[in-house]
């Protein structure tokens, strides 16, 4: 890690971080030469080398022809009894488009020897990703392990999705879902400044010393959001009987504390929306204080599908984001798959420690799949935003638009240096990473041929060893599945259906036992009109041997 260090040090400089502030003074920065100067360097070796030099123009815009070329895959293949079996159902920087979903991963891990997976898990649950599950079968009994790397928008919006329907589904037990604690930052209130020439904006009058923002309480909240929703729900059977105790859960599972309910339904049933809290200051440093002997970073572990997630610190926004290390042990004792998320985060350390992967006997051992967020130069950003082919020259443009592209400029670096990495700070924490991956993921990024081909030539400049993108390196999109075996990675791209209805559920379970419903029959049966107001009900009525409309719904 010393070389990482000491390049560090040497990385950005105090200019390029001055001539980037000067860039909020957007009304006196109308020379197009300055803004270029100032933004299109990023991403090279040279600092002195423009953006021109590695941003293609005679790409195509709206696809993303490698992903067209890689083999068909039928996503109901069963896996094999050694593979890892990787899914994109979301890949792109918000917002969502018609192209491609927010962030989501769904991984599946071995074989039970009857098609089905040994343990499977997902990673973000943003928006528009529920559609991809859907169009390639997923049902929710497979969707119930949600691990979120930060509470933004992008990453959680379809829990409602999962959570509002599953019961309704296949998923007839509690749907859990890992985040970080509370970050307990102090809250600053809002100070009452004068805006405009107006009265002073009045501070917030009941503004706490810091916010509940942690899973736990957000967790809470959709519950509460969903009451309506899971209520009106509640004529079909929810839980089963013999559902294990939330104690029985934590240890089967490992988790760091028992995992109970954010709201008041009982722990075994399908309405339980369980937050599993996880410190996001742990990197794996120390031991669990349960006496367990395992690392302080483990959120989960099971000893009986032989897989483990671990959590680390990443940096993104807000403190409290979380990246993710998944480790697999496939059987017979082979070498164990490992994949490391990092979801969204500035360029850190923590994400290259995990990716060395550094035994107990100090042996790196590398990772199998480096899936890392990746976004696009500043100046590109704002380009692909306002919808413009290539950066402006400026030729004859008045005053007026060099500043107005100024601005848009330093308003797409402010908000990559609190949230994100650039193309090229990609390209060096490869770098960094020795034994290289062997299949590095660059993801979060809104993928065509032109913004590809202009980050692949940044990461190229740190990884001259990066010939083409495809063996080692590859960008992510929707459909996009690994299957990662001890012995090689197989991209495909999974085909689904577009017009797929969700997996239905099955009503009687063989052999299982399920509670009543909550609103039943006396007798305990299923009772579809408990809830409702049937005085403008029309029922079906034959009269005279004339039906008004037929009961069996034909």
């Amino acid at each position: 890690m010393r070389t990482y260090y000491e390049n560090r040090k040497s990385g950005i400089s105090g200019g390029y971080l001055f001539r980037l502030t000067v860039l909020a003074l957007g009304a006196l920065l109308t020379s197009a030469s300055a803004v270029r100067a100032a933004t299109s360097h990023y991403g090279a070796g040279d600092p002195n080398t423009p953006l021109e030099k590695f941003y293609p123009t005679h790409y195509d815009t709206q696809r993303y022809t490698y992903f067209e070329q890689l083999p068909k895959f039928d996503p109901s293949t069963p896996l094999e009894a050694n593979e890892m079996r990787i899914t994109f159902m979301g890949s792109s920087f918000p917002m969502v488009h018609r192209a491609a979903a927010e962030m989501s991963l769904f991984v599946e891990v071995g074989s039970d020897g009857h098609g089905n997976a040994l343990d499977s898990f997902i990673f973000d649950m943003g928006c528009g990703a529920n559609a991809n599950y859907t169009s390639l079968g997923v049902d929710f009994a497979r969707m119930s392990k949600i691990f979120i790397n930060h509470l933004h928008a992008d990453h959680i919006s379809d829990l409602i999705q999962v959570y509002g329907f599953g019961d309704g589904g296949t998923r007839k037990f509690p749907l859990y879902i890992w985040g970080n604690t509370n970050t307990y930052l102090p809250n600053p209130g809002q100070s009452p400044d004068v805006i405009a020439g107006g009265p002073p904006v009045q501070a917030y009058p009941k503004a706490p010393p810091y916010y509940n923002d942690g899973v736990s309480n957000m967790c809470y909240h959709l519950r509460e959001a969903m009451r309506w929703h899971t209520e009106s729900q509640a004529f079909q059977s929810s839980a089963y009987t013999n559902y294990p105790t939330p104690a029985q859960m934590q240890t089967n599972w490992h988790l760091p504390h028992i995992p109970l309910p954010a709201g008041d339904d009982p722990y075994q049933d399908s309405n339980a929306l369980i937050p599993i809290q996880l410190d996001w200051t742990k990197t794996g440093a120390g031991l669990r204080p349960d006496g367990s002997g395992l690392p302080d970073n483990v959120a989960y572990m099971n000893t009986d599908s032989r897989a483990t997630v671990y959590h680390y610190p990443v940096i993104h926004c807000r403190k409290g984001a979380m990246g993710y290390r998944l480790e697999w042990k496939p059987p017979g004792g082979a070498k164990p798959i490992t994949l490391v998320y990092s979801s969204d985060t500035k360029p850190e350390t923590n994400s290259i420690w995990q990716a060395l992967n550094i035994d107990k006997n100090g042996k790196t051992n590398g990772v199998d799949v480096f899936i890392h967020e990746i976004n696009l130069a500043p100046e590109v950003l704002a380009m692909k935003s306002a919808g413009l082919p290539f950066p402006p020259t400026y030729t004859n443009s008045s005053p007026d638009f060099a500043a107005y592209w100024s601005n848009a400029v330093y308003t797409a670096w402010l908000v990559e240096q609190s949230s994100h990495t650039y193309q090229g700070a990609f390209g060096y924490m490869l770098s960094q990473i020795n034994p290289r991956p062997r299949l590095a993921v660059a993801t979060h990024f809104p993928v065509s041929d032109d913004t590809v081909a202009c980050a692949l030539r940044s990461v190229q400049a740190h990884c001259p060893e990066i010939k083409k993108m495809g063996d080692t390196l590859v960008w992510s999109f929707d459909t996009m599945v690994l299957r990662v075996f001890p012995d090689k990675i197989v991209q495909c791209r999974a085909v689904g259906n577009d017009f797929a209805f969700a997996t239905p559920a099955s009503v009687t379970y063989q052999g299982v036992q399920m509670y009543a419903p909550k609103y039943h029959t006396p007798a305990g049966g299923w009772d579809p009109w408990a809830q409702l107001d049937l005085s403008s009900f029309i029922p079906a009525v034959t009269t005279n041997g004339t039906i008004n409309y037929r009961p069996d719904g034909y």
